[in-house]
């Protein structure tokens, strides 16, 4: 268990240079250790919702090179965050060692083994609005870097991807393709009635597929290099696509090979989420609804992406059929469903027991009503 003492912490270390990775890790009474610079809002969020009080980052939690949230949330929720940058924590610490937090610095007993900054409110909300005065010389790197891009990858809007034959039907069917991204929980949770109703195919790109699996779903395909989506839901879904390089190297095929499950491999100059849509619509979905997708700037440089050259031909490719969770969300009307028409029925069929067992002149006429039916049915 965490020991909070006047001004210090002691928890269990648990470090993972990967964020997602180590997020199914850490709990209240740990200290977390990371490796991650520009700690991203769905990293930030997944942290805030483990419980985890005391993190120490190896690297810039934000670099100012644009407005990032992600150590923001964590601020906001009382997260005590320390940047190390450079510390050679993964050196000298192993995973489930003691240690004690008290203000920037880190000690294994009374050694000291790391100071930093600690990056309180105050002091990310003024790097906040600094780096959103200076945003445009990222956004013109991000665009300039995306058209140098699009003729690389113009095979994406040529239509020269290879795509297996797939067991999943898509063809004239409407699709859902769960990220794990800005908020893709909370518009899952809200699109459960059109799930219900509607029964598209549902996809997850990765991670998205415990997310689909934590609102009571089976995901009927899980597209990517299967990295951060957990055993459970690998297991779950009815197909696995592995996501490949053009060369062929597809970096998710060990971890599938290890758990004994059966895929297919599509190699394209793409993101995951890309291909999970390519796949859709080459495949004759008549609708494409994104959950979690990423769609604005930040959100790209969040994920470390310097360009959008295959997000931009590939949103060129599907067109019109493409449509985001939250526009979903706010334009359908669910069906009632048929528990409402059960209670209603039930209440009406009690109410009416209820006059014919109190009126002196219905039970009478009920009694002849049924010796009638008796004798018509030859049940006397």
């Amino acid at each position: 268990m965490g020991e909070q003492a006047a001004g210090e912490f002691r928890g269990t270390a648990r470090l993972g240079r990967r964020t997602k990775r180590l997020i199914p890790r850490v709990g209240p009474a740990d200290i977390a250790i990371l490796d991650h610079e520009n700690i991203d809002r769905v990293c930030a969020e997944d942290l805030v919702a483990t419980g985890v009080r005391h993190v120490i980052n190896c690297s810039r939690s934000t670099s100012g090179s644009y407005p990032n949230r992600g150590p923001l949330i964590m601020a906001e929720a009382g997260v005590h965050l320390i940047d190390a940058p450079g510390a050679p924590l993964f050196d000298s610490i192993r995973d489930g060692e003691r240690l004690t937090v008290r203000g920037a610095e880190v000690f294994r007993g009374e050694e000291r083994v790391a100071g930093g900054e600690v990056q309180d409110l105050q002091r990310l909300e003024l790097a906040y609005e600094d780096s959103r005065r200076t945003v445009g010389e990222s956004l013109e790197a991000f665009a300039t870097n995306t058209m140098s891009h699009i003729l690389e990858e113009r095979d994406l809007l040529a239509g020269k991807i290879d795509l297996p034959d797939f067991d999943t039907d898509l063809r004239d069917r409407p699709v859902m393709i769960v990220v794990r991204g800005a908020d893709h929980q909370k518009d899952l949770r809200a699109l459960r009635p059109y799930v219900r109703d509607v029964k598209p195919a549902l996809i997850a790109v990765d991670g998205g597929a415990d997310a689909i699996l934590a609102e009571g779903f089976r995901p009927d395909m899980i597209v990517g290099d299967m990295d951060s989506a957990s055993d459970a839901s690998l297991r779950a879904a009815r197909e696995l696509v592995v996501h490949a390089y053009p060369d062929g190297r597809a970096p998710g095929r060990e971890r599938l090979d290890s758990l004994g499950l059966a895929y297919k491999v599509v190699p394209a100059p793409a993101t995951s989420e890309d291909v999970a849509m390519l796949i859709a619509s080459e495949k004759g979905a008549e609708l494409i609804v994104s959950v979690g997708a990423h769609f604005n700037l930040v959100e790209f440089l969040d994920k470390n992406r310097r360009g959008m050259s295959s997000t931009f031909l590939t949103r060129l490719r599907i067109g019109e059929i493409l449509v985001d969770a939250k526009g979903v969300s706010r334009l359908y009307r669910p069906s009632a469903g048929p528990g409402p028409i059960v209670a209603i029925a039930l209440a009406a069929l009690v109410a009416f027991v209820i006059v014919v067992a109190t009126s002196p002149s219905l039970g009478p006429l009920l009694d002849l009503i049924w010796l009638k039916l008796q004798v018509l049915l030859g049940l006397n």
